[in-house]
């Protein structure tokens, strides 16, 4: 199937190609709104901006926002359910929350007009990925408390598409709906994604050949590894979107067919990229952690939120002609970094190096643990159907020496049997940490 990039076409040309002085004049005016806003509604804003004695109307220029607090994910949670709202709560008609896996959820709402905002980003974000009014969208995000589905549907439907709400599971059930229905977008976080290609495989069914041309992927780290095997496996343009709930949800921030870095919408949220140990800005084009502040979020305002993602922006001309900052892939998060014997790996790292390697399958799963005073990073990867079982050692043994030359770790490798790895209909599991279990 040819997916060779379509012709740039944008939903809000007036907005997307604004140009920089206009773009920093739009943000200015409402970020210094957004301020006020949560300073006068929001107890804890006010406590955090008074313990750093600062007050909105000290917000002269956009460079102003570095002495402004950040906001981070336990604010959430130790304001939980409501305490972060800027309006009453009779005010807000949807709630979203995490999974809460590792503690309380955090909760966020929207008021209509956040509703509608949020609807009008998606179908910009989708129309950017190359997805065009009158298009079946097959949705495969989890719908309910996960944004992903809600978000992107909405999206579409702003978009004028047609929307097959399938959510997650089912797999074969999908794989036929995406067939019989002409789907053409696939929305599903890109494990899933890979997943439905093995499926699809093993019943002998070639999605190559079937409608579908674009993929909107995100809410996990992916590697271009990955991108690679499903633009191969399901003949498709793979796409990556990002996101966060606590800022909006999907829609941030999206790729457009020169697959480049990410479009970040700035007249909705202006970004930051900070030094994680300083926490001093950096200038445009270092790595660092992402940082996001809402600029049109009416229920729940995010001053300077730290996201831990690690990238880098770029304010460079796009060939699509947008002139938004374009987030660089993001390479992984703070949270998620292992750090061995000194070195600062993260699990997208180890994907990339595995992915393609001969003999292997895409699916794996790192196990850290603590030994002694050390920490140890154990990876078991999947064979691939046709290896045979004896070749498992010698396959393991050429990755650890990949793992090793590419990254600089030592860890243990092991080759496991086809679908030993368990299979996720929503964000994958790759690195199980069994460090703070021990600790216990």
């Amino acid at each position: 199937m040819d997916i060779a990039a379509p012709q740039a076409w944008m939903l809000d040309p007036a907005v997307e190609s604004l140009d920089r002085v206009a773009l920093a004049t739009l943000q200015w005016e409402r970020l210094r709104h957004t301020l006020a806003h949560a300073y006068e509604n929001v107890p804890h804003v006010r406590r955090a901006f008074d313990a750093k004695g600062v007050h909105p109307e000290d917000l002269r220029d956009l460079s102003d926002l570095r002495h402004f607090p950040f906001t981070v994910k336990t604010d959430l949670r130790d304001n939980y359910p409501y305490g972060l709202f800027a309006v009453p709560r009779e005010q807000v008609v949807r709630i979203h929350a995490s999974s809460g896996t590792t503690g309380k959820p955090t909760v966020v709402g929207y008021t209509a007009g956040d509703i509608d905002r949020w609807a009008g980003l998606m179908a910009r974000a989708m129309a950017t990925a190359g997805v065009r009014p009158g298009e079946v969208v097959h949705n495969a995000y989890g719908y309910g408390l996960f944004t992903g589905g809600m978000g992107f549907h909405y999206g579409a439907e702003r978009l004028g598409c047609t929307v097959v709400p399938m959510s997650g599971g089912n797999t074969e059930r999908q794989i036929h709906a995406m067939l019989d229905l002409e789907a053409s977008v696939l929305c599903a976080t890109p494990s899933y994604a890979l997943n439905l290609a093995e499926v699809a495989e093993r019943l002998g069914i070639d999605l190559r050949a079937s409608a579908l041309r674009i993929g909107l992927f995100g809410a996990e780290p992916w590697s271009d590894g990955l991108r690679h095997e499903l633009d191969e496996r399901l003949g498709i343009r793979a796409t990556d979107s990002y996101g966060l709930s606590e800022v909006m949800g999907p829609g941030v921030a999206m790729e457009c067919p020169e697959r480049c870095g990410l479009h970040g919408w700035e007249d909705h949220f202006l970004f930051e990229v900070i030094d994680p140990d300083t926490l001093e800005p950096l200038p445009m084009g270092e790595t660092g952690e992402l940082v996001i502040t809402t600029l049109t979020k009416e229920a729940l305002p995010m001053i300077r939120y730290r996201t831990r993602d690690i990238t880098r922006l770029t304010d460079e001309p796009c060939a699509c002609g947008r002139t938004h900052v374009r987030i660089l892939r993001v390479a992984g998060r703070n949270d998620d970094m292992i750090i061995l014997r000194g070195v600062n790996v993260y699990p997208s790292q180890v994907e990339a190096v595995m992915l393609g390697f001969p003999g292997t399958a895409p699916h794996y799963l790192l196990t850290v643990r603590r030994e002694g005073v050390m920490d140890r990073l154990d990876v078991q990867v999947e064979a691939a159907p046709d290896l045979d079982v004896d070749a498992y050692p010698a396959v393991a043994d050429k990755v650890r020496h990949r793992i090793k030359s590419n990254i600089g770790v030592t860890c243990g490798v092991t080759v496991v049997p086809p679908g030993t790895v368990p299979r996720s209909e929503g964000k994958a599991v790759r690195v199980k940490d069994l460090r703070t279990v021990m600790a216990r």
